[in-house]
């Protein structure tokens, strides 16, 4: 296929089915998905997913972190491959499309190819990452993680979820402990195409996001201790309550990020008690903080803030306390051949398009330094993800997947 011929489309009336076929799988009763990694729901995805990529002659091999490869073959064997992927697990009450997405337009892309009988120099392969989304086992992004060399395998192996399975053994349960070595290999560019998860391409009124790179993320501990006590003798103004001294900090977290402008985003999404009785002052309590800032001066300066003001209030009320970063992922700048050619893709198909940072964590932030990448995002409605009513429009699936064909064309030819 020469440069100059006609311009072909995905079938979008087949990738949106098989999005459903996927959604099927794990459904909640409000209409979205439950799959966490490494279930009998992921496997039963993860299995359908092989089935597709048999279909499309693709050569398909799993590691021993389950990340599974689905290879159309190019014309020159010697050649690195385009990689297209993103992830099938999802959050306890997730939504259709976060990652699902990416890998069900990725095998699209292949099915295009194969039905426009065109011919890559470059091998063309779609990866299904393990658990991205780091919620059964707490570690987002684990499959990429180890295959990029970020965390090692032994590490990952032996996390446990809340149930005290392990990610060895689950693998082994469900069939995806693969034989191939979890490393990495050279790849010639990479592409994942997600949902933004967020409002901006919404009320813009624009249908590709072209993903320039990604904010710097950490992860905080906060545990404040106090003393346990009966909830009915003991007077308000004796009380050793932890949960008081939080609520005393949270108006002045808030105003922090706050100050830093819209860019910030600080989130308290989890907070426990001990010992988590009704009717006994707390003793002890523990808040996970998730920190977010495309700038890392002001990422670095909010965090500086939180602890000082949790030193001062717990100081102010004599209450002990441990603040701790437990995990923290570097701001990613995007390869400028690959977002040129997202931008080339949606010019030649003639989509409304604008450059984004992406907010949330993706695989592809794992592989940005180790070959050119980028990402493509379109809208979700009212922005809303990691939520049973995530919902993207199909006319809006069908152009990131022609962007997504168009942008690996460029480079696989």
């Amino acid at each position: 296929m020469s440069r100059n011929e006609p311009l072909i489309e995905i079938d979008s009336a087949r990738l949106n089915e098989r999005i459903q076929d996927i959604a099927a799988i794990g459904p909640t009763m409000n209409g979205g998905s439950n799959r966490q990694a490494l279930t009998d729901e992921d496997a039963e995805a993860r299995n359908l997913f092989m089935k597709w990529c048999n279909d499309a002659a693709c050569v398909v091999r799993v590691d021993s972190m389950g990340n599974i490869f689905a290879r159309r073959h190019g014309s020159n064997p010697d050649a690195d491959p385009i990689l297209i992927g993103s992830h099938l697990d999802t959050q306890p009450t997730g939504g259709r499309f976060d990652g699902v997405y990416g890998v069900l337009a990725g095998l699209e892309v292949i099915d295009s190819l194969n039905d426009s009988q065109i011919q890559t120099q470059a091998p063309v392969e779609v990866v299904v990452w393990t658990n991205e989304e780091g919620c059964r086992f707490d570690t987002p992004s684990m499959g990429s993680s180890v295959w990029a060399g970020l965390l090692s395998e032994t590490n990952a192996h032996a996390q446990k979820d809340s149930q005290g399975q392990s990610v060895i053994s689950e693998l082994e349960r469900i069939g995806f402990l693969g034989e191939v070595p979890t490393q990495l290999f050279p790849f010639r560019a990479a592409f994942e195409l997600h949902i933004e998860q967020g409002p901006v391409l919404e009320q813009q009124n624009t249908l590709i996001g072209i993903v320039m790179g990604t904010q710097q993320m950490s992860r905080h501990r906060l545990k404040i201790f106090g003393q346990e006590a009966h909830a009915g003798t003991t007077p308000m103004n004796m009380r050793r309550d932890p949960i008081r001294a939080l609520a005393a900090m949270l108006p002045k977290f808030f105003s922090v990020a706050d100050a830093h402008g819209p860019q910030s985003r600080l989130t308290f999404g989890q907070i426990s008690c001990l010992p988590g009785a009704v009717n006994t002052v707390p003793g002890e309590l523990e808040v996970r903080i998730d920190l977010r800032d495309p700038r890392p001066d002001i990422h670095e300066a909010i965090a500086n803030d939180l602890s000082k003001i949790v030193e001062r209030s717990c100081s102010d009320t004599g209450l002990e306390f441990a603040f701790e970063k437990y995990w923290e992922k570097a701001s990613v700048d995007f390869d400028t051949s690959c977002i040129a050619s997202v931008k080339n893709a949606a010019t030649k198909c003639g989509y409304s398009s604008m450059e984004i940072i992406s907010g949330a964590l993706h695989d592809a932030c794992n592989l940005s330094p180790h070959g050119p990448t980028s990402m493509i995002f379109i809208p979700c409605k009212d922005g809303l993800s990691h939520n049973e009513a995530e919902y993207a429009d199909p006319a809006h699936i069908a152009a990131g997947g022609n962007v997504l064909l168009h942008a690996v064309l460029e480079h696989a030819l």
